[in-house]
């Protein structure tokens, strides 16, 4: 008997959209023989295993287990405390197992916690074992001489040797919302900050971020599904509302703590902490308005800080991956929006300049830093969707990675393992590199997927927008236009036109299906200048604008009928779709609108206030921007088009009570409208069921509504 083929949507749920069986986080030794990483067994499995790739210099390369939580639980269920459930939401972490770790400086000894516990493991010797010590226990971290570890449980931060012994407390809370060591929401869900404690170079004491909620407004998540359980009580900060109170400390191992000193009324956020051997400890704090940046070197022993730079910006400043940072010579290193560009600045001088759009700062080294970029403005021949390695030092910019595809690196003691994507395989690449030279390659357990993306990247419109089209397989001029997906996320800091495969998948199956797929990353989004993104202050509907610059330029030279035009969207795609539904019916004919933000009020303070500012100074601000109000919807009423709205009721990021105003404003408009609400789903969709499901609904809505009308 021939077995049935699976569907694209079944595989495309179960291996929770290819990412299973991929290795990533990975980590190199400082003595170049060792890259300890994260990879399940197969494309299928969600269980996270640590494994190391031994790197002998005369000798083949080698992977092994270190550690794999099957054995380690004894074939038990794990178990998540609510703290770590909110961890891994806020970085949309969905898989199960071993999903983080963290090393000493020498990379010899890992620390993780699983199901609660407690590990370490030998990265030399391959052996774990569980420490015992109070639980949950979240983010273990061993210092860098590896002889204690730090970690958070029940918002205390304690400590305790590698041998398990002496486990104490350095700083327990002092009420029910304070805690110790963990990031505050906005950190976590915004400012890419995920850690709350930071081990000094010398393993002799910490600094810990202590978090205040008691200043932040309640939100409470009920589970319709479940009246007879209680509503889960959330502490968010939407926009205008107090955030929660940060402090930071510097805390010894016997638990003396010193705090540190900064004007916390004028530069409220902490946005990043880097405390390494090239000089003090380095905070970059951010004011309420996200225009003023202020670079901090922190006396430990006393708190004191002083300024060692400052950043202004009149629209707003973002906040970029492996910066501030030293220099091993005690140099500052920062990313800065400069003559229309982003810029890498090594003291105070910038090392790049327009060609190259810096992302993030990868590794620091004794003569040259690593980094991410994007083609810039100026650049030779435009690079849609690409993102290269650079080496980058006084002498000048080398290229790293060579082929056309997204590419991001780590890299200690001259070895480099260099991540891969392209547009002529699916999955991820991974290279390590030795002085330059190839020495292994890290095998990807991800499954291959069952289609294949065509993916026709390009510029539309005036603005010359990027753009990704996809056409069915097999398509032929002669079968004439189709009806048009637009498919974007369309927002700040999400990139949608990639130049790799798997990126394109969902969408080559709706094309599939009979659409003509167009993806548009319009203004807002990241890659090209400053001046492209922050176009959006104060305006997010411009997005919208590139959406229909996009769809109408590319008609004239894609089978685009521009008669039957979809969106759908997810997220900021959401509000986009919402958008589009309502405000340009004379362009859109269709939505699916999933998790949307449509009224900007409920969204939180360091996300909707960096694009809107302040809702008490500009509420007429967020009612142009918002989808639920009159002025939102009041716009070619006339013209009714299909919509579906989908939204997880247990999402605590963009919370259901969006779906529900904007439902009951259509409703109040006479719009008629679907609303799909998701019993138990947060603002990601692990569950394999929910997420292939929705694929095949919103394939049904869709050709429901562009059907052509006799």
């Amino acid at each position: 008997m021939t077995s049935q083929r699976i569907s694209f949507p079944r595989q495309h749920a179960r291996t929770m959209r290819y990412t299973l069986g991929a290795p990533r986080s990975f980590t190199v030794s400082p003595d170049g023989e060792r890259v300890a990483f994260l990879r399940s067994e197969s494309g299928t499995d969600r269980s996270g295993r640590l494994w190391v790739l031994d790197l002998p210099r005369d000798g083949a390369a080698r992977e092994r287990v270190v550690a794999d939580p099957v054995a380690l639980l004894g074939g038990s269920a794990e178990r998540l405390s609510a703290q770590e459930r909110a961890r891994r939401e806020r970085s949309r972490e969905g898989s199960s197992g071993i999903v983080g770790y963290a090393v000493d400086a020498a990379v010899e000894l890992a620390a993780f916690a699983l199901s609660g516990k407690l590990y370490v493991a030998g990265l030399r010797s391959g052996t774990a074992r569980a420490l015992p010590v109070p639980g949950p226990v979240i983010d273990p971290r061993p210092a860098p001489d590896g002889r204690h570890i730090a970690y958070v449980s029940k918002g205390a931060l304690r400590v305790v040797d590698a041998e398990g012994e002496g486990d104490r407390a350095l700083a327990e809370p002092e009420a029910d919302e304070v805690s110790y060591g963990l990031a505050e929401f906005i950190a976590a869900e915004e400012m890419q900050r995920s850690r709350g404690f930071w081990w000094s170079p010398e393993s002799d004491r910490l600094l810990v971020a202590r978090v205040d909620n008691s200043p932040v407004r309640r939100w409470w998540i009920a589970d319709p599904a479940h009246p007879e359980r209680r509503p889960a009580e959330i502490a968010y900060p939407a926009a205008g509302t107090p955030n929660a109170e940060v402090r930071l400390f510097v805390v010894g191992l016997d638990g003396a703590r010193t705090e540190v000193v900064w004007d916390r009324t004028s530069h409220p956020y902490l946005a990043q902490v880097h405390w390494s051997s090239g000089g003090a400890p380095l905070l970059l704090v951010q004011s309420r308005d996200q225009r003023g940046h202020l670079y901090l070197a922190v006396d430990p022993e006393t708190g004191r800080t002083r300024t060692v730079h400052a950043d202004e910006d009149p629209v707003w400043l973002e906040i970029y991956p492996g910066v501030p940072a030293w220099t091993p010579d005690g140099r500052l290193v920062r990313i800065a929006d400069e003559a229309g560009a982003r810029v890498l600045a090594v003291g105070d001088r910038p090392l790049t300049g327009a060609r190259l759009q810096l992302r993030a700062v990868l590794d620091i080294g004794e003569s040259d830093i690593l980094v991410a970029a994007t083609a810039g403005e100026e650049a030779a021949a435009p690079e849609i969707g690409e993102t290269h390695v650079y080496r980058v030092n006084e002498l000048g910019t080398e290229r790293v990675s060579e082929e056309a595809g997204v590419h991001t690196a780590v890299r200690a003691g001259g070895v480099t393992v260099l991540v891969s994507q392209t547009l002529e395989r699916s999955g991820s690449q991974v290279r390590v590199f030795r002085d330059g030279k190839p020495v292994a390659t890290v095998a990807n357990h991800a499954q291959e997927p069952v289609i294949s993306a065509r993916v026709q990247l390009t510029e539309g419109g005036a603005r010359r927008i990027p753009c990704a089209v996809l056409l069915p397989t097999g398509y032929q001029e002669s079968d004439g236009p189709l009806p048009v997906l637009m498919d974007p996320y369309g927002g700040p800091h999400g990139r949608r036109v990639a130049a790799a495969q798997n990126a394109h998948l969902t969408s080559q199956w709706f094309a599939d299906q009979g659409f003509a797929v167009v993806v548009a990353d319009g203004r807002g989004t990241p890659g090209r200048s400053p001046a492209w993104e922050k176009a959006v202050k104060n305006n997010l509907l411009l997005t919208l604008d590139d959406q229909v610059e996009a769809v109408q330029a590319l008609a004239d030279r894609f089978p685009l009928d521009l008669g039957r035009v979809a969106i759908r969207g997810w997220s900021f795609g959401g509000y986009l779709a919402a958008l589009a539904i309502t405000r340009r019916p004379d362009v859109f004919h269709a939505a699916v609108v999933g998790a949307p933000v449509t009224d900007q009020r409920l969204y939180d303070t360091h996300y909707t206030e960096r694009y809107l500012g302040d809702p008490a100074e500009q509420p007429e601000v967020y009612a142009y921007n918002s989808v639920v109000t009159d002025e939102g919807l009041s716009e070619a009423a006339e013209q009714v088009r299909p919509m579906m709205i989908v939204h997880g009721l247990a999402d605590d990021n963009v919370v259901m009570a969006h779906t529900l105003r904007f439902s009951s404003a259509l409703l109040a408009a006479g719009r008629p409208h679907e609303v799909l609400p998701l019993s138990g789903v947060t603002h990601m969709t692990p569950q394999e069921q929910v997420a292939e499901n929705l694929l095949l609904l919103q394939v049904d809505f869709l050709k429901r509504s562009l059907e052509p009308k006799d």
